[in-house]
């Protein structure tokens, strides 16, 4: 599919953006990113890049709608309840952006799975709501040399850091140690929000090549004094993923 006069005039603003223009559209309607995780992060990140025009969004989890996650994973409705996630938020992003194609895949992320999971993925941006699940992503990424966007929340606070394998560090860079086991933790709803409209800035920024991704840099923000922060993270030279040791560099 072509982008027409009428696709045009729905992206008119941002590709106003200097540099961006109409080869920065080309480029988004051309990309595949996967959202692993459609609640409170992977609910604004998927919907901005639907709305940003990127081609083609791959939606995978393996939850159904709760009650209790209507605060804040906002794709998911009263009327959703106890509907597949994937089912729920690919039926509002086909209504928001008709000229995007959408994957759902009902599917928990695995060491064994993730391969068939990501295959033909240009970015993989992080709905994720534990650690583990995260390092799984974070190797495979690696591996693949396939730029990860991560994100985390907790209460008021989020943290951000784009990985693009090889140019910065990893995730296990960051946390060498082992993964703690998920457990359920407090959230404001506003704070997911944030972070995951900043993860689809990221992706944004890389698939059109505009401003600088943060690599290597921890973004940290406080919801309760609105606050951000920047930490740097440097390459782990003997990290079991990423060092040139690791049989994920091959």
């Amino acid at each position: 599919m072509e982008l027409g006069d009428r696709e045009l005039v729905r992206y008119s603003r941002q590709m106003m953006l200097r540099g961006f223009g109409l080869e920065g559209q080309k480029k988004l309607f051309s990309a595949k990113v996967a959202v692993a995780g459609i609640g409170g992060l992977g609910s604004p990140a998927s919907f901005y890049l639907a709305a940003a025009g990127v081609g083609y969004l791959r939606l995978i989890d393996c939850d159904v709608v709760e009650l209790s996650n209507l605060n804040r994973q906002i794709l998911h409705w009263s009327n959703d309840i106890d509907r597949p996630k994937v089912e729920s938020a690919a039926m509002k992003l086909s209504l928001l952006n008709p000229n995007v194609r959408i994957d759902a895949i009902n599917e928990k992320i695995t060491g064994e799975n993730i391969e068939d999971l990501m295959e033909g993925i240009d970015i993989i941006v992080d709905g994720q709501d534990n650690l583990q699940t995260r390092m799984i992503i974070n190797e495979f990424a690696v591996k693949n040399k396939v730029p990860y966007i991560y994100a985390a929340v907790y209460g008021m606070e989020g943290y951000l850091m784009t990985i693009i394998p090889h140019k910065g560090p990893c995730l296990k860079c960051m946390y060498p140690g082992e993964p703690p086991k998920p457990e359920q933790f407090p959230v404001l709803g506003t704070t997911p929000g944030v972070m995951g409209c900043l993860e689809a800035t990221e992706a944004i920024k890389l698939i059109t090549g505009i401003g600088t991704p943060a690599v290597g840099r921890l973004l940290v923000y406080d919801g309760a004094d609105m606050s951000f922060q920047e930490i740097t993270i440097k390459r782990n030279l003997n990290c079991p993923v990423c060092s040139q040791n690791s049989s994920h560099t091959n």
